[in-house]
């Protein structure tokens, strides 16, 4: 496709640069979670997003769907919701076969919207899905399309009748992205264009093929033992009783990242010095990339609570 390396890593750049600029056609602001769902995306990752309705996370998924040639379902999570109505069922056909009816996950980019609304049992089989990138059903196993990419949504107000993540499974998502209200300058441009009768036309950017080739690109960037270390410290650091960890961690957190997250660092990292133009990771890259990643990743004990210290100011505070 590129004659070297470094010819891919400067046309991955400058499409970077070109998906930006088509997606702000549509979605005002929201730079940081635009990128953040792009490295996921690139990192061959997930990506959770919480934020409170209308700040247009549906929106966002199907623009991003469209500039890059992707196709996208978006499933409402329901406290009624089966696995089967989430991978699909085997039904009987005209010839009386089994037959298996692909279910919506069977597409490159999946909206989940409220995952936090449904029982453990069908979240679980959302999450096998994103971890194996395929299904059972009835013991034979379908692949889903390739890139496979989850975002889903999480309601930070309506906590009745939730069933919230489990550790676990919240490590299964390489950013945990918050959405804020725009400011008054955005929300004055929003309205301005959802209330006229104003039609975008985005172009496709790049396809599957592409996709998959500058996932394999960012994998193969090289990285120095600086860099490595620095990511692998930043985890450890995390650790409450460990030697590495600082007073903060040991006075306000139960629980420390695990060893996924330094492989995320790395991963991010990569990916956002490559969309960013420079052909290896720094220690800049890494930082920019670590609030999103640790974020879900550690525990705050009571204490943390009771004095209203927030995840952030921790992570801020080792970085």
């Amino acid at each position: 496709m590129y004659k070297s390396e470094v010819e891919a890593l400067d046309a991955l750049a400058s499409v970077y640069k070109e998906i930006k600029s088509e997606i702000a056609k549509v979605i005002v602001g929201q730079d940081d979670i635009v990128q953040s769902v792009l490295i996921s995306i690139l990192s061959n990752g997930h990506c959770l997003l919480v934020g409170v309705p209308g700040l247009a996370k549906t929106l966002l998924v199907q623009t991003v769907g469209n500039v890059l040639d992707l196709s996208s379902n978006r499933i409402q999570f329901t406290p009624d919701l089966m696995p089967s109505d989430i991978t699909g069922s085997e039904i009987l056909d005209e010839h009386r076969h089994f037959k298996f009816i692909k279910g919506p996950i069977f597409s490159n980019i999946i909206l989940a919207d409220e995952i936090n609304r449904t029982p453990p049992k069908t979240q679980a089989a959302l999450l096998e899905a994103m971890q194996e990138k395929s299904i059972t059903a009835a013991g034979v196993n379908h692949e889903l399309p390739k890139p496979f990419f989850v975002l889903a949504t999480q309601n930070p107000i309506e906590q009745e009748g939730t069933y919230p993540l489990p550790e676990a499974q919240l490590d299964r998502f390489m950013f945990n992205v918050f959405l804020d209200y725009p400011s008054i300058a955005e929300e004055v441009m929003i309205v301005r264009n959802t209330t006229a009768n104003r039609k975008v036309e985005l172009k496709k950017i790049i396809n599957q093929e592409q996709i998959l080739y500058f996932q394999k690109i960012i994998r193969d960037l090289p990285v120095t033992d600086t860099v490595l270390e620095y990511a692998v410290n930043l985890s450890a650091k995390t650790r409450p009783g460990r030697t590495e960890a600082t007073k903060m961690v040991n006075d306000y957190l139960s629980w420390g990242a695990g060893p996924r997250a330094s492989q995320y660092l790395v991963l991010g990292a990569k990916c956002h010095a490559a969309i960013h133009g420079k052909y290896s990771p720094d220690i800049e890259d890494v930082k920019a990339v670590a609030l999103p990643i640790l974020r879900h990743r550690i525990v705050r004990n009571y204490k943390a609570e009771a004095e209203g210290i927030t995840v952030e100011k921790i992570v801020e505070s080792l970085l």
